[in-house]
Protein backbone atom coordinates (compact mmCIF):
# COMPACT_ATOMS: atom_id res chain seq x y z
CA UNK A 1 0.00 0.00 0.00
CA UNK A 2 1.48 3.43 -0.96
CA UNK A 3 0.82 6.14 1.41
CA UNK A 4 0.72 9.35 -0.53
CA UNK A 5 2.52 12.29 1.65
CA UNK A 6 1.56 15.89 1.15
CA UNK A 7 4.43 18.51 2.59
CA UNK A 8 3.76 22.10 3.82
CA UNK A 9 5.60 24.70 2.94
CA UNK A 10 4.87 28.44 4.03
CA UNK A 11 1.07 28.09 4.41
CA UNK A 12 0.87 26.04 1.09
CA UNK A 13 0.11 22.32 0.42
CA UNK A 14 2.61 20.21 -1.94
CA UNK A 15 1.57 17.06 -2.67
CA UNK A 16 1.41 14.21 -5.86
CA UNK A 17 -1.48 16.02 -7.45
CA UNK A 18 -0.21 19.62 -6.76
CA UNK A 19 3.45 19.71 -7.05
CA UNK A 20 3.66 21.36 -10.73
CA UNK A 21 2.52 24.39 -9.59
CA UNK A 22 4.63 27.23 -8.53
CA UNK A 23 4.42 30.03 -6.33
CA UNK A 24 4.11 33.42 -7.49
CA UNK A 25 6.26 36.06 -5.97
CA UNK A 26 4.73 39.98 -6.77
CA UNK A 27 7.61 41.98 -8.41
CA UNK A 28 7.89 45.60 -7.05
CA UNK A 29 5.91 48.24 -8.79
CA UNK A 30 7.91 51.27 -9.67
CA UNK A 31 4.16 53.49 -10.08
CA UNK A 32 4.23 57.53 -9.76
CA UNK A 33 2.56 56.83 -6.68
CA UNK A 34 5.65 54.52 -4.91
CA UNK A 35 8.38 57.37 -6.50
CA UNK A 36 6.11 59.87 -4.89
CA UNK A 37 6.39 58.88 -1.80
CA UNK A 38 9.63 57.46 -1.80
CA UNK A 39 11.07 60.57 -2.82
CA UNK A 40 13.59 63.01 -1.28
CA UNK A 41 11.69 65.73 0.06
CA UNK A 42 13.04 69.40 0.39
CA UNK A 43 11.94 70.61 3.26
CA UNK A 44 12.42 74.62 2.67
CA UNK A 45 10.21 74.28 -0.77
CA UNK A 46 7.51 72.16 1.22
CA UNK A 47 7.71 75.25 4.14
CA UNK A 48 7.37 77.84 1.19
CA UNK A 49 4.35 76.00 -0.11
CA UNK A 50 2.67 75.28 3.32
CA UNK A 51 2.46 79.30 3.44
CA UNK A 52 2.13 79.97 -0.12
CA UNK A 53 -1.46 78.41 0.41
CA UNK A 54 -2.30 80.47 3.56
CA UNK A 55 -1.99 83.39 0.93
CA UNK A 56 -3.97 81.53 -1.25
CA UNK A 57 -6.61 81.42 1.00
CA UNK A 58 -6.52 84.95 2.23
CA UNK A 59 -6.53 86.31 -1.58
CA UNK A 60 -9.94 83.80 -2.34
CA UNK A 61 -11.39 85.40 1.10
CA UNK A 62 -10.63 88.89 -0.72
CA UNK A 63 -12.07 87.94 -3.92
CA UNK A 64 -15.14 86.94 -2.20
CA UNK A 65 -15.54 90.20 0.15
CA UNK A 66 -14.66 92.47 -3.16
CA UNK A 67 -18.02 90.64 -4.97
CA UNK A 68 -19.84 92.05 -1.78
CA UNK A 69 -20.99 95.90 -2.75
CA UNK A 70 -23.10 97.20 0.19
CA UNK A 71 -19.57 98.22 1.73
CA UNK A 72 -15.79 97.12 1.89
CA UNK A 73 -16.61 95.34 5.33
CA UNK A 74 -18.70 92.02 5.95
CA UNK A 75 -19.64 90.49 8.68
CA UNK A 76 -18.40 87.69 10.50
CA UNK A 77 -21.33 85.27 10.88
CA UNK A 78 -21.74 85.65 7.17
CA UNK A 79 -18.23 85.03 6.07
CA UNK A 80 -18.31 81.23 7.96
CA UNK A 81 -20.44 80.36 5.26
CA UNK A 82 -17.36 80.62 3.28
CA UNK A 83 -15.49 78.03 4.80
CA UNK A 84 -15.89 75.14 2.60
CA UNK A 85 -15.77 77.42 -0.24
CA UNK A 86 -11.72 78.37 0.70
CA UNK A 87 -10.77 75.02 2.16
CA UNK A 88 -10.28 76.08 5.88
CA UNK A 89 -10.12 73.25 8.43
CA UNK A 90 -10.69 75.43 11.15
CA UNK A 91 -13.68 78.08 12.08
CA UNK A 92 -13.72 81.30 9.93
CA UNK A 93 -13.22 83.28 12.95
CA UNK A 94 -10.19 81.40 14.35
CA UNK A 95 -8.55 82.09 11.04
CA UNK A 96 -9.17 86.04 10.91
CA UNK A 97 -7.70 86.41 14.98
CA UNK A 98 -4.89 84.41 13.36
CA UNK A 99 -3.78 87.54 11.08
CA UNK A 100 -4.27 90.88 12.46
CA UNK A 101 -1.84 92.57 9.99
CA UNK A 102 -4.77 91.45 7.11
CA UNK A 103 -7.65 91.03 8.44
CA UNK A 104 -9.40 94.26 11.24
CA UNK A 105 -12.10 93.59 13.14
CA UNK A 106 -14.20 95.82 14.57
CA UNK A 107 -18.04 95.83 15.65
CA UNK A 108 -20.43 96.92 13.37
CA UNK A 109 -21.26 100.67 15.52
CA UNK A 110 -25.29 100.18 14.88
CA UNK A 111 -25.92 96.69 13.92
CA UNK A 112 -23.34 95.71 17.13
CA UNK A 113 -22.00 92.99 15.40
CA UNK A 114 -19.02 91.31 14.61
CA UNK A 115 -17.47 92.80 10.85
CA UNK A 116 -14.22 92.28 8.82
CA UNK A 117 -12.35 94.18 6.45
CA UNK A 118 -8.62 94.23 4.48
CA UNK A 119 -6.37 96.05 6.18
CA UNK A 120 -5.04 99.51 4.74
CA UNK A 121 -1.49 97.73 4.40
CA UNK A 122 -2.58 94.63 2.94
CA UNK A 123 -5.06 96.41 0.21
CA UNK A 124 -2.18 98.89 -0.96
CA UNK A 125 0.03 95.44 -1.49
CA UNK A 126 -3.35 94.06 -4.02
CA UNK A 127 -3.29 97.50 -5.82
CA UNK A 128 -0.01 97.39 -5.91
CA UNK A 129 0.83 93.99 -7.68
CA UNK A 130 -2.44 95.30 -10.25
CA UNK A 131 -0.50 98.57 -10.78
CA UNK A 132 2.80 95.99 -12.09
CA UNK A 133 0.53 94.09 -14.01
CA UNK A 134 -0.73 96.94 -15.70
CA UNK A 135 2.69 98.35 -16.16
CA UNK A 136 4.29 95.05 -17.87
CA UNK A 137 1.20 94.39 -20.27
CA UNK A 138 4.72 94.26 -23.25
CA UNK A 139 5.87 91.86 -21.40
CA UNK A 140 3.22 89.55 -20.69
CA UNK A 141 2.23 89.77 -24.04
CA UNK A 142 5.52 88.05 -25.07
CA UNK A 143 4.78 85.43 -22.74
CA UNK A 144 1.75 84.58 -24.15
CA UNK A 145 3.50 84.70 -27.58
CA UNK A 146 6.14 82.03 -25.95
CA UNK A 147 3.32 79.97 -25.16
CA UNK A 148 1.40 79.80 -28.71
CA UNK A 149 5.03 79.09 -30.22
CA UNK A 150 5.64 76.03 -28.53
CA UNK A 151 2.30 74.52 -29.29
CA UNK A 152 1.71 71.97 -32.07
CA UNK A 153 -0.67 74.29 -34.18
CA UNK A 154 -0.09 77.68 -33.26
CA UNK A 155 -3.36 77.70 -30.38
CA UNK A 156 -4.29 76.94 -27.27
CA UNK A 157 -7.76 76.88 -25.21
CA UNK A 158 -8.09 79.84 -23.36
CA UNK A 159 -9.88 78.08 -20.55
CA UNK A 160 -6.34 76.44 -20.28
CA UNK A 161 -4.35 80.20 -19.90
CA UNK A 162 -7.22 80.98 -17.54
CA UNK A 163 -6.44 78.08 -14.88
CA UNK A 164 -2.62 79.56 -14.71
CA UNK A 165 -3.87 83.48 -15.25
CA UNK A 166 -2.12 84.22 -11.89
CA UNK A 167 1.14 82.10 -11.94
CA UNK A 168 1.91 83.86 -15.34
CA UNK A 169 1.03 87.48 -13.74
CA UNK A 170 -1.93 87.49 -15.86
CA UNK A 171 -4.44 90.47 -15.63
CA UNK A 172 -8.28 88.95 -14.91
CA UNK A 173 -9.54 90.41 -17.90
CA UNK A 174 -6.40 89.56 -19.90
CA UNK A 175 -8.96 87.91 -22.43
CA UNK A 176 -10.42 91.42 -23.14
CA UNK A 177 -7.56 93.50 -22.28
CA UNK A 178 -4.42 91.60 -24.08
CA UNK A 179 -6.40 89.06 -26.83
CA UNK A 180 -8.66 91.16 -28.15
CA UNK A 181 -6.68 94.58 -28.09
CA UNK A 182 -3.65 93.23 -29.54
CA UNK A 183 -5.71 91.59 -32.92
CA UNK A 184 -2.56 91.80 -34.86
CA UNK A 185 -0.43 89.55 -32.77
CA UNK A 186 -4.13 87.48 -31.81
CA UNK A 187 -6.80 86.09 -33.16
CA UNK A 188 -9.79 84.18 -31.18
CA UNK A 189 -11.12 81.65 -33.50
CA UNK A 190 -13.58 80.42 -31.80
CA UNK A 191 -15.04 81.20 -27.88
CA UNK A 192 -12.45 79.42 -26.22
CA UNK A 193 -9.19 79.02 -28.77
CA UNK A 194 -6.31 81.82 -29.20
CA UNK A 195 -4.35 81.39 -32.27
CA UNK A 196 -1.23 83.15 -33.00
CA UNK A 197 -1.28 85.49 -36.20
CA UNK A 198 2.52 86.54 -36.19
CA UNK A 199 5.10 84.51 -35.15
CA UNK A 200 8.26 86.28 -33.73
CA UNK A 201 11.45 84.11 -34.03
CA UNK A 202 13.18 86.12 -31.58
CA UNK A 203 11.23 84.57 -29.12
CA UNK A 204 11.96 81.07 -29.72
CA UNK A 205 15.04 80.95 -27.14
CA UNK A 206 14.45 79.24 -24.64
CA UNK A 207 14.92 80.13 -21.30
CA UNK A 208 17.58 77.04 -20.64
CA UNK A 209 19.75 77.86 -23.36
CA UNK A 210 20.65 81.33 -21.77
CA UNK A 211 22.24 78.60 -19.34
CA UNK A 212 23.80 76.61 -21.83
CA UNK A 213 25.63 79.48 -23.27
CA UNK A 214 27.11 80.73 -19.63
CA UNK A 215 27.87 76.84 -18.60
CA UNK A 216 29.60 77.47 -22.74
CA UNK A 217 31.44 80.30 -21.72
CA UNK A 218 32.66 80.15 -18.08
CA UNK A 219 33.09 76.23 -17.64
CA UNK A 220 34.57 75.89 -20.65
CA UNK A 221 32.68 73.03 -21.81
CA UNK A 222 32.48 71.42 -24.96
CA UNK A 223 29.15 72.33 -27.13
CA UNK A 224 28.79 68.38 -27.05
CA UNK A 225 28.27 68.70 -23.30
CA UNK A 226 25.83 71.76 -22.86
CA UNK A 227 23.85 72.17 -26.36
CA UNK A 228 20.90 69.64 -24.95
CA UNK A 229 21.51 69.24 -21.29
CA UNK A 230 19.49 71.34 -18.31
CA UNK A 231 20.72 72.30 -15.06
CA UNK A 232 20.63 69.71 -12.48
CA UNK A 233 20.30 70.34 -8.61
CA UNK A 234 19.86 67.43 -6.62
CA UNK A 235 17.79 68.11 -2.98
CA UNK A 236 19.49 67.19 -0.09
CA UNK A 237 20.11 64.18 0.72
CA UNK A 238 19.58 62.16 -2.05
CA UNK A 239 21.32 59.18 -2.88
CA UNK A 240 22.78 58.56 -5.96
CA UNK A 241 22.75 54.92 -6.87
CA UNK A 242 25.15 52.98 -8.71
CA UNK A 243 25.18 54.32 -13.02
CA UNK A 244 22.70 56.57 -12.00
CA UNK A 245 25.53 59.50 -13.18
CA UNK A 246 26.25 57.66 -16.16
CA UNK A 247 22.77 57.38 -16.85
CA UNK A 248 22.46 61.36 -16.74
CA UNK A 249 25.52 61.85 -18.11
CA UNK A 250 24.09 60.33 -21.54
CA UNK A 251 20.38 61.81 -20.94
CA UNK A 252 22.15 65.30 -20.85
CA UNK A 253 23.74 64.62 -24.41
CA UNK A 254 20.72 63.23 -25.61
CA UNK A 255 19.27 65.32 -28.26
CA UNK A 256 15.89 66.19 -28.70
CA UNK A 257 13.15 68.66 -30.43
CA UNK A 258 13.60 71.47 -28.52
CA UNK A 259 9.82 73.44 -27.96
CA UNK A 260 10.40 76.17 -30.57
CA UNK A 261 11.70 74.39 -33.34
CA UNK A 262 9.98 73.20 -36.30
CA UNK A 263 7.33 70.21 -35.52
CA UNK A 264 8.64 67.21 -36.94
CA UNK A 265 7.12 63.84 -36.85
CA UNK A 266 9.29 62.12 -33.61
CA UNK A 267 8.72 58.50 -34.27
CA UNK A 268 9.14 56.48 -30.81
CA UNK A 269 10.16 53.08 -32.23
CA UNK A 270 13.42 54.24 -33.71
CA UNK A 271 16.60 54.53 -31.88
CA UNK A 272 16.33 56.47 -28.44
CA UNK A 273 12.33 57.60 -29.69
CA UNK A 274 11.00 57.21 -26.45
CA UNK A 275 13.91 58.81 -24.27
CA UNK A 276 13.90 61.70 -27.24
CA UNK A 277 10.37 62.36 -26.84
CA UNK A 278 10.45 62.41 -22.90
CA UNK A 279 12.96 64.84 -23.14
CA UNK A 280 11.09 67.14 -25.18
CA UNK A 281 8.41 67.17 -22.89
CA UNK A 282 10.54 67.97 -19.68
CA UNK A 283 11.89 70.81 -22.31
CA UNK A 284 8.26 72.06 -22.67
CA UNK A 285 7.01 71.72 -19.34
CA UNK A 286 11.04 73.49 -18.28
CA UNK A 287 9.88 76.66 -20.42
CA UNK A 288 6.60 76.92 -19.41
CA UNK A 289 7.71 76.78 -15.84
CA UNK A 290 10.67 79.43 -16.71
CA UNK A 291 7.98 81.79 -17.76
CA UNK A 292 5.65 81.53 -14.59
CA UNK A 293 5.88 84.37 -11.74
CA UNK A 294 6.87 82.00 -9.02
CA UNK A 295 8.07 79.51 -11.00
CA UNK A 296 6.12 76.85 -9.84
CA UNK A 297 2.70 75.70 -10.81
CA UNK A 298 0.14 72.64 -9.32
CA UNK A 299 0.34 69.45 -12.05
CA UNK A 300 -3.12 69.24 -12.26
CA UNK A 301 -3.01 72.18 -14.57
CA UNK A 302 -0.39 71.00 -16.03
CA UNK A 303 -2.91 68.37 -18.05
CA UNK A 304 -4.86 71.01 -19.92
CA UNK A 305 -2.00 71.54 -22.04
CA UNK A 306 -1.06 68.35 -22.84
CA UNK A 307 -2.46 68.13 -26.50
CA UNK A 308 -1.81 71.42 -27.24
CA UNK A 309 2.08 70.92 -26.91
CA UNK A 310 2.02 67.48 -27.70
CA UNK A 311 3.10 66.06 -24.25
CA UNK A 312 1.11 62.66 -24.04
CA UNK A 313 2.68 61.23 -21.22
CA UNK A 314 2.28 60.79 -17.53
CA UNK A 315 3.28 64.56 -16.46
CA UNK A 316 3.47 63.59 -12.28
CA UNK A 317 5.47 59.93 -13.52
CA UNK A 318 7.61 62.63 -16.02
CA UNK A 319 8.35 64.95 -13.30
CA UNK A 320 9.33 62.59 -10.84
CA UNK A 321 11.57 60.68 -12.81
CA UNK A 322 13.73 64.30 -12.77
CA UNK A 323 14.17 65.10 -8.98
CA UNK A 324 17.57 67.05 -9.88
CA UNK A 325 14.94 69.48 -12.33
CA UNK A 326 11.52 69.45 -10.64
CA UNK A 327 10.41 69.18 -7.30
CA UNK A 328 6.99 67.96 -6.61
CA UNK A 329 5.26 69.82 -3.11
CA UNK A 330 2.32 67.41 -1.92
CA UNK A 331 1.56 70.26 1.15
CA UNK A 332 -2.33 71.01 0.75
CA UNK A 333 -4.82 69.74 -1.46
CA UNK A 334 -3.15 69.70 -4.57
CA UNK A 335 0.51 68.67 -6.10
CA UNK A 336 2.49 71.98 -7.14
CA UNK A 337 5.53 71.34 -9.25
CA UNK A 338 8.53 73.82 -8.78
CA UNK A 339 11.74 74.15 -10.63
CA UNK A 340 14.30 73.41 -8.66
CA UNK A 341 16.97 75.21 -10.34
CA UNK A 342 15.36 78.91 -9.61
CA UNK A 343 15.08 78.48 -6.08
CA UNK A 344 17.81 79.44 -3.21
CA UNK A 345 17.47 78.73 0.13
CA UNK A 346 13.70 78.59 0.20
CA UNK A 347 13.52 81.75 -2.34
CA UNK A 348 13.40 83.04 -5.72
CA UNK A 349 16.93 83.72 -7.03
CA UNK A 350 16.47 86.18 -9.72
CA UNK A 351 13.10 87.93 -8.29
CA UNK A 352 10.93 89.99 -10.75
CA UNK A 353 8.81 92.77 -9.43
CA UNK A 354 5.38 90.98 -9.00
CA UNK A 355 6.97 88.16 -6.93
CA UNK A 356 8.33 91.22 -4.83
CA UNK A 357 5.41 91.97 -3.97
CA UNK A 358 4.00 88.88 -3.23
CA UNK A 359 6.77 88.07 -1.19
CA UNK A 360 5.65 91.34 0.91
CA UNK A 361 2.13 89.80 1.28
CA UNK A 362 3.86 86.66 2.33
CA UNK A 363 5.77 88.40 4.82
CA UNK A 364 2.67 90.29 6.21
CA UNK A 365 1.20 87.20 6.87
CA UNK A 366 4.04 85.64 8.73
CA UNK A 367 4.24 88.80 10.90
CA UNK A 368 0.79 86.84 12.92
CA UNK A 369 0.20 88.29 15.85
CA UNK A 370 3.82 90.49 16.41
CA UNK A 371 4.04 93.90 16.11
CA UNK A 372 0.28 94.37 16.28
CA UNK A 373 0.97 98.05 17.96
CA UNK A 374 1.91 99.37 15.73
CA UNK A 375 -1.54 98.86 14.00
CA UNK A 376 -3.14 101.17 15.76
CA UNK A 377 -1.86 105.25 16.16
CA UNK A 378 -0.97 107.24 19.19
CA UNK A 379 -3.76 109.04 19.42
CA UNK A 380 -4.00 112.69 21.69
CA UNK A 381 -7.51 113.10 22.89
CA UNK A 382 -8.22 116.54 24.41
CA UNK A 383 -11.10 117.42 26.39
CA UNK A 384 -11.50 119.55 28.95
CA UNK A 385 -12.88 117.85 31.75
CA UNK A 386 -12.15 119.66 35.19
CA UNK A 387 -8.96 121.28 32.79
CA UNK A 388 -7.00 117.80 32.23
CA UNK A 389 -5.84 116.53 29.18
CA UNK A 390 -5.81 113.05 28.68
CA UNK A 391 -3.68 111.62 26.63
CA UNK A 392 -4.29 107.90 25.55
CA UNK A 393 -1.83 105.76 24.13
CA UNK A 394 -4.28 102.59 22.65
CA UNK A 395 -1.59 99.89 21.73
CA UNK A 396 -0.37 100.13 25.27
CA UNK A 397 -1.11 101.51 29.17
CA UNK A 398 -3.71 104.09 29.33
CA UNK A 399 -3.48 106.99 31.93
CA UNK A 400 -5.68 109.50 32.94
CA UNK A 401 -8.57 107.39 32.98
CA UNK A 402 -10.02 109.16 35.97
CA UNK A 403 -8.54 112.33 37.47
CA UNK A 404 -9.77 113.82 40.85
CA UNK A 405 -8.22 117.37 40.92
CA UNK A 406 -7.51 118.17 44.16
CA UNK A 407 -9.92 120.47 45.49
CA UNK A 408 -10.01 123.73 47.71
CA UNK A 409 -12.44 124.92 49.77
CA UNK A 410 -14.25 126.57 47.50
CA UNK A 411 -14.63 124.00 45.00
CA UNK A 412 -16.02 121.83 47.89
CA UNK A 413 -18.64 124.24 48.52
CA UNK A 414 -19.46 124.23 44.56
CA UNK A 415 -19.34 120.28 44.28
CA UNK A 416 -21.58 119.60 47.85
CA UNK A 417 -20.16 116.63 49.61
CA UNK A 418 -17.08 113.47 48.45
CA UNK A 419 -19.89 111.70 47.65
CA UNK A 420 -20.79 114.10 44.72
CA UNK A 421 -17.98 114.14 43.63
CA UNK A 422 -17.54 110.56 42.87
CA UNK A 423 -20.36 109.94 41.36
CA UNK A 424 -19.22 112.77 39.14
CA UNK A 425 -16.78 110.67 37.67
CA UNK A 426 -16.66 108.96 34.17
CA UNK A 427 -14.52 106.49 32.72
CA UNK A 428 -12.66 107.42 29.66
CA UNK A 429 -14.51 105.73 26.80
CA UNK A 430 -12.04 104.57 24.31
CA UNK A 431 -11.01 100.98 23.40
CA UNK A 432 -11.32 97.80 25.93
CA UNK A 433 -7.44 97.18 25.68
CA UNK A 434 -4.70 97.75 23.78
CA UNK A 435 -2.89 94.26 23.59
CA UNK A 436 -3.73 91.61 21.32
Amino acid sequence: MIFLKSVRCNGILFGPFNSFSQRRWKKTIFSAQTRLETRTKDLKLDKLMMHINKLKTILNIHQLMAQRKRGPFVSVQLMSRWRNIVGLNVGMGEFLHKYPHVFELFVHPLRRNLCCKITQRMRDLIDEEEKIVKEYEPELLQKVKKLLMMSKNGTLHVHALRLIRRELGLPEDFRDSILRTHSKDFRLVDLEIVELVDRNESLAKAEVEKWREKEYVDKWLSEFETSYAFPINFPTGFKIEGGYREKLKNWQRLPYLKPNESKEVLRVRTCGGIERFEKRAVGIIHELLSLTVEKMLEVDRLAHFRKDFAIEVNVCELLLKHPGIFYICTKGSTQTVFLREAYSKGCLALPNPIYVVRRKMLDLILLGHRNTRSLEDLEEIKEERNGSVFRTNVGGRRDGDWIVPILDSYDQNAFGSLGDINDSKQPFDGCESGRN
